[in-house]
């Protein structure tokens, strides 16, 4: 008296796309997230593998703990850096943040 009837509508041939435009918004989310984060990620990560490995004895380098010095010797996955004349460190090679231009320890 007060419900009225419900009737289940007939199945198929509504939606001709097949949900593809319902996915659509997600994709396209999924497509700017790879450009904005993960692709420049992933460039940064390549430049600093490539610095990592042509690291050379006498280049002056910052490691990622804030130390300024010059690399005096190198290993598979560690090298030595001089921070103050006769003070040696031995930090990872991944640790290193940046190459610095000749002469820019000073003595």
């Amino acid at each position: 008296m007060f419900i009225s009837n419900a009737y289940a509508q007939a199945a198929g041939g509504s939606d001709p796309t097949g949900g593809f435009l319902q996915m659509l918004p997600l994709v396209a989310v999924f497509v700017v997230m790879y450009f904005v984060m993960i692709r420049p990620q992933m460039k940064r990560q390549k430049e600093h593998k490539a610095l990592v490995e042509a690291l050379a004895k006498g280049d002056e380098v910052i490691t990622s703990g804030g130390m300024l010095g010059k690399v005096t010797k190198l290993g598979e996955s560690y090298l030595t850096v001089e921070i103050a004349q006769g003070v040696e460190i031995q930090v990872q090679r991944g640790s290193v943040l940046q190459v610095l231009p000749k002469g820019t320890v000073a003595k």
